[in-house]
């Protein structure tokens, strides 16, 4: 079993979390609540799982993150920017005018940013073609898509999940951040998901289910992926909206809210960090 320092990738973890409220309260627009909700998948797989370079971008066999829920790209920044491709201060420019740090992911802009994605659904239906494409050049590289719950209301969503099962892309990690929210209230309110493992296995995928926020446990479910042959994964990690800040959890009010000065110290505080 790997060793790993599990208190270092949950201090990590908040400096993303800090960062990415930090620049969506500069910008005053933004998705914190996604982006919350997210940030300890992201940290579990830049800093320990996937082979890649940041001094290297674009360093052939690398492993592949095309985060479908693009919304939730200040999570993606603050990681990218955490695990040096770029300086973090960078990324406080998201969403100002001539900014490379776009609301939506760009890869023509970013080091780090494997797709350009914010129609929901097509970041996963375009990481399904990566793994194909890797397939055909026997490249032992990986291609993770994370997806949000309400983004599995998507049609596009189960089209790419069954060409992923019948080409056997093993070579295919599905992240779900099941929150339970999305903009209009509870994701089974909108239009009802679960049971969201049962439904990828009956796509002919692999289901792991996992606290999406405890490191310990995401790990080990990626640990586990690199052990399957023959057919697709999803991890479908429970997670809360909002995580880390007791005002903005579970409120699906904070899905794209950007916090005003006093909001953002309070935040700030309660996540351990300095202003």
């Amino acid at each position: 079993m790997k060793e790993r320092n599990y208190t270092e990738l949950e201090n990590t973890a908040r400096k993303v979390r800090i960062n990415a409220l930090k620049a969506i309260h500069r910008a005053n627009s933004g998705h914190p609540g996604g982006s919350l909700s997210v940030t300890d998948i992201l940290v579990a797989l830049y800093f320990d799982h996937m082979n890649i370079d940041p001094e290297n971008p674009k360093m052939d066999g690398r492993d592949r993150l095309v985060l479908s829920k693009g919304h939730a790209v200040p999570a993606l920044y603050a990681t990218l920017g955490e695990r040096g491709y770029f300086d973090v201060e960078e990324m406080m420019s998201l969403r100002q005018i001539d900014s490379k740090f776009q609301g939506h992911p760009n890869m023509n802009k970013v080091p780090g940013i494997e797709m350009s994605t914010g129609s929901l659904g097509q970041g996963f239906s375009v990481a399904v073609g990566m793994a194909i494409a890797g397939k055909m050049d026997s490249s032992s590289a990986k291609v993770f898509a994370v997806t949000g719950d309400g983004e599995l209301q998507e049609g596009i969503i189960w089209e790419a999940a069954m060409a992923a099962s019948k080409y056997k892309l093993d070579n295919f990690v599905a992240i779900v951040d099941a929150n339970g929210l999305q903009i209009d209230g509870n994701v089974d309110d909108v239009k009802k998901v679960a049971p969201i493992d049962e439904k990828f296995a009956a796509f002919g995928f692999n289901t792991i289910t996992c606290d999406g926020h405890s490191m310990k446990e995401l790990c080990e479910a990626l640990d586990s992926v690199d052990h399957e042959c023959g057919r697709p994964t999803v991890i479908v990690c429970r997670t809360h909206k909002g995580q880390g800040v007791s005002f903005m959890t579970d409120q699906a009010g904070w899905h794209g809210k950007a916090p005003n000065d006093e909001q953002l110290a309070a935040a700030i505080e309660e996540l351990g960090g300095d202003r």
